[in-house]
């Protein structure tokens, strides 16, 4: 794991347990959790129309992605997941599914490349 991300998971953890809130952080929680802080995310953009961009908006965003990184970094601890290690081997299951040569400049789903 690397450094910046032990140390952020360890920032996280002393939080938490300074509150004694790990007993609150079984898996399903967290995951609804997650789902909620994702859905707030996803509120920044609500009634928006064509507006897409993050203009005006990053305030917002910040504290809902930092919302759900919180919440899977502690799923992610609790569970014994290495994080470097999961989203390394996404990356690579993703890799395969969308080589550069039929995927780039294409937002296809991969069953469709």
């Amino acid at each position: 794991m690397s450094d910046s991300i032990k140390a952020i998971q360890e920032k996280i953890i002393k939080f938490r347990d300074a509150r004694n809130w790990k007993q609150f952080h079984n898996p399903k929680d967290l995951a609804i959790s997650i789902s909620i802080e994702a859905a707030e995310l996803l509120e920044v953009f609500q009634w928006s129309g064509s507006d897409v961009t993050a203009d005006n908006k990053l305030d917002k965003i910040k504290e809902e992605l930092a919302d759900v990184l919180i919440y899977s970094t502690l799923m992610a601890t609790d569970l014994g997941l290495d994080i470097d290690e999961i989203i390394t081997k996404k990356i690579d299951a993703n890799d395969k599914k969308y080589p550069v040569d039929k995927a780039k400049n294409k937002s296809t789903k991969y069953t469709q490349l």
